[in-house]
């Protein structure tokens, strides 16, 4: 088993990378660097968190066997280490050959700060740029990264002198990787602490909430509201952007120089405005530079980039918009069903996308109801009070890690009660799920923050490429510093525990922190003490409470804002709700109209062509009755009715129909 353990997780993690980043992004319209850049960021953050436990069990393993294969004369005070029984040291089944772990931490670690401090950034301004051709946007990208690579060279270049002045040190290649180390570890750490305070008490919260079905439906309408809004500034940023295309593509013709750049703007408008412009083109008409004023390259540039926002965004409000339906649809029908006698949920609507005849087969009816109405509810509140005994416990170590003797960091306890029997098991599993915790709440917060529009993840493929490289950036940011915490948290970094023995590899090529004495002893260790306030502060939601008082509106359920907002989007779902159920009451009234009247229709066609054949025969056989005469009159009388009512069908109000065409209305609006 030496390295399966290794290579199975590494292809696990892909698989995980993959299937998030197929929930947040879009493989089809997406760029394909953009995807690649952003999966491999998420991977290898991913991959450092799944790996470091196997790094831990080594790590030990290696420290038993030194203890045993050696004396302390031969150590020559090398390594203080226990001196434990042969039969106690055995391999552990995920143990990891030496000289794998250093160079496989080593490959991750610098291909992760590659990213994230040059060709992630590069390629955010390159997304985000509207130039027409390669060399445009890369020159766009290189000039505004000039100011974002000049900082942080002014911070390298601020701790280079401090070392370099300092009498005490002897600058070294070694010592100056480590100061760069430093550098972003520090900045990560920073950030790391403020996610981790909001984590740790939202999401036990949230789990909490969750068992209450009127919060949840309350938080829906406050949602539905706040949408709406979103949705038809949208809209109508998006009518005035086109019709601003619009105008250009009517002033430039088809020999214009410029036309291909217009032709460029055109393609990434929507279908439908595409139709609109195209039947209003005039290309017979040559341009004329001495009577008309066109815009310049650089105006187009400009209008390149506001298309691709604008048609973004009001994508990605009309998708949320369809799924926040959905949800408040269900949770309307949970509240119903509550009460039901039968046990078995009823749904307003059937689902949209077809439902695994696997999973309708085990998920019944009944099935449902037990597990929505009554088991879901107190299986979130178990959840809910697990997590928050995670997060009291992460918050006490958090305060206490730096203390060794006595150990009161409770993982640290865990891990060295694990290593006197050696159970690497248990040692393992007790490492994933402490670092997992911490991935959460960390990883979450990142999935959850929204910087106005700039950064927004938002799941079902609508989030933009610029968002999917930020978050990039900022999993590879925050996962080092993330990783070095866990270690301080289990007394398994040498720096927190005071102790010469053998570190883990993770440890080994960030290089000795006592290079910088104020940062290895000062900030490291003092610093998380910070997430007991904001922990505090995420409990009573004074984040909350100021956005609100600048004008942001949050839910919050003693707000009078919250209250109207909420009456507004029950409003609005009931509205979309009557207009849902007209739409199926006018197709349920289409399909019994053809399967009872398109079946009639057959029998009434095969029958009439059998009677005039007989009619027929009779006529030529019998000349002188005139009954066949009526007969047939009768027969065809009888056809053309059918087929007048099969013609005719039943006619649905529905309001999406009457659209105002935005192009087609005045053009000084």
């Amino acid at each position: 088993m030496s390295g399966a353990a290794l290579g199975l997780e590494i292809v696990f993690v892909f698989f995980l990378a993959l299937f998030l980043l197929h929930r947040y992004g879009d493989f089809k319209k997406q760029h394909r660097l953009v995807i690649i850049a952003t999966l491999l960021a998420w991977y290898l953050c991913f991959l450092i968190v799944f790996i470091l436990p196997l790094d831990v069990s080594t790590t030990i393993y290696n420290r038993c066997k030194l203890a045993v294969n050696s004396s302390p004369a031969e150590n020559n005070g090398s390594y203080v280490t226990l001196a434990p029984s042969k039969e106690k040291c055995f391999k552990p089944w995920s143990y990891i050959p030496n000289g794998i772990m250093p160079i496989f931490w080593r490959v991750v670690y610098w291909t992760s700060q590659f990213l994230t401090w040059i060709l992630l950034p590069f390629m955010q301004s390159y997304a985000r740029s509207g130039g027409f051709s390669i060399t445009g946007k890369i020159k766009t990208a290189l000039i505004e990264n000039a100011i974002y690579y000049g900082t942080y060279l002014l911070i390298f270049g601020a701790f280079l002198i401090y070392v370099a002045v300092n009498p005490n040190f002897n600058l070294q290649w070694n010592q100056l990787q480590t100061i760069g180390i430093a550098a972003a570890n520090t900045w990560g750490l920073f950030l790391l602490v403020l996610l981790l305070g909001y984590g740790l008490v939202e999401i036990p919260r949230s789990h909490w909430n969750g068992a209450k079905r009127g919060y949840l439906l309350m938080k829906t309408y406050f949602k539905a509201a706040k949408l709406m809004t979103e949705k038809a500034d949208a809209e109508e940023n998006l009518e005035d952007i086109m019709e601003e295309v619009r105008k250009v593509s009517e002033s430039i013709k088809y020999n214009h120089p410029l036309r291909k750049c217009v032709d460029t703007i055109l393609k990434k408008c929507p279908t439908e405005y595409q139709e609109r412009m195209g039947r209003n083109m005039d290309d017979y008409e040559d341009f004329d530079e001495r009577q008309n004023s066109y815009p310049s390259e650089k105006s187009l540039v400009k209008l390149h980039k506001q298309v691709i926002y604008s048609v973004q965004r009001h994508r990605r409000t009309q998708v949320q918009w369809q799924i926040l339906l959905e949800q408040a649809f269900y949770l309307e029908d949970v509240a119903k069903n509550e009460t039901s006698a039968t046990r078995q949920f009823v749904h307003t609507f059937h689902s949209q996308e077809p439902e695994n005849k696997i999973i309708q087969y085990f998920y019944t009816p009944t099935v449902e109801w037990y597990w929505e109405c009554l088991l879901r509810p107190w299986f979130y509140r178990v959840l809910a009070v697990v997590l928050a005994t995670f997060s009291v416990i992460v918050v006490w170590s958090e305060c206490t890690f730096f203390s060794t003797k006595p150990v009161l960091s409770l993982f640290a306890v865990f891990i060295q009660l694990a290593e006197k029997t050696y159970n690497y098991i248990y040692i393992e599993m007790a490492c994933f799920l402490t670092i997992f915790f911490l991935s959460i709440c960390v990883y979450s917060t990142v999935f959850r923050i929204r910087v106005f529009n700039y950064y927004y993840l938002a799941s079902h493929h609508q989030t933009d490429a610029y968002s999917l490289l930020f978050s990039g950036m900022l999993f590879c940011r925050l996962t080092p510093p993330l990783c070095l915490n866990f270690l301080g948290l289990t007394h398994m970094d040498a720096t927190i525990s005071h102790k010469n023995t053998q570190p883990t590899a993770y440890t080994s090529i960030m290089g000795s922190m006592r290079v910088l004495s104020f940062i290895a002893d000062g900030f490291y260790i003092y610093y998380p003490m910070l997430v007991v306030i904001l922990c505090i502060a995420t409990y009573f939601s004074l984040g909350t409470r100021c956005l609100n008082l600048l004008g942001f509106q949050q839910f919050m359920g003693d707000s009078e804002m919250t209250s109207d907002l909420i009456d507004e989007g029950k409003e609005l779902i009931r509205r979309e709700k009557r207009k849902r159920q007209r739409q199926e009451e006018g197709e349920n009234r289409r399909r019994e109209w053809k399967e009872r009247y398109g079946n009639r229709d057959d029998s009434t066609r095969n029958r009439v062509v059998h009677t005039d054949q007989k009619e027929s025969s009779f006529s030529e056989t019998n000349t002188n009755r005139p009954l066949s005469k009526y007969t047939r009159s009768n027969g065809r009388t009888e056809r053309d009715r059918i087929e007048l009512l099969q013609d005719a069908e039943p006619l649905d109000f529905n309001a999406d129909s009457i659209i105002d065409d935005p192009l087609e209305s005045d053009s000084g609006r």
